[in-house]
């Protein structure tokens, strides 16, 4: 009688031992994972959700609905339109939830911000550039460079044509902030 509550102990204590172990690696399993997630696998799972957008250097937050989530950008409608964000102008998302996406593998997706700014001046669409410490200037997208835009400065509601634009600057991407398309 004695052995026997001797043996049932021990197998209790080996089973809580194997169950505290197999908990240990789960947990372990989950950090591992989370570790590899990318905000851009957060924000596929939010798309059509209200989110709050605070960028560098702007001080007042961004609100708009999130329409779409690339490599190394965001879209979201504003009013009276639509913004192209890069992801590395984001310093804080609000209203996300622990829900996460992973990658779809759509080729769209996985375009830079150059491939959809080059789309940008193709079609000759006039944008609103944001850039660090909340400068905007409007016109048209001439060109795009590895890190840099030139833009044709013109007024919102005129066509780039010779006596419409103002100059062409040379924006660096690194300090656009947000590129507004109406």
């Amino acid at each position: 009688m004695r052995w026997e509550r001797l043996f049932e102990d021990l197998e209790a204590r080996l089973e809580f031992e194997e169950r505290a172990a197999v908990d240990a690696d789960v947990v372990d399993l989950v950090r591992a994972e989370r570790a590899q997630l990318a905000v851009r696998d957060r924000l596929r799972a939010h798309l059509d959700e209200l989110l709050t957008w605070t960028l560098v250097s702007v001080d007042e937050p961004v609100s708009g609905r999130l329409l779409d989530v690339g490599s190394d950008w965001v879209l979201i409608e504003v009013r009276p339109g639509e913004m192209l964000i890069p992801i590395g102008a984001v310093q804080c998302i609000e209203g996300l939830s622990r829900i996460a996406e992973p990658a779809s593998g759509e080729v769209a997706r996985r375009l830079g911000i150059g491939v959809i700014l080059r789309g940008l001046a193709r079609d000759r669409a006039v944008v609103s550039v944001r850039s660090v410490g909340d400068h905007w200037v409007t016109g048209t997208i001439d060109r795009v460079g590895a890190d840099h835009v030139d833009l044709a400065v013109h007024p919102q509601d005129e066509s780039r044509r010779g006596p419409a634009v103002r100059g062409v600057r040379c924006l660096l991407l690194s300090a656009v902030v947000g590129i507004a398309v109406r």
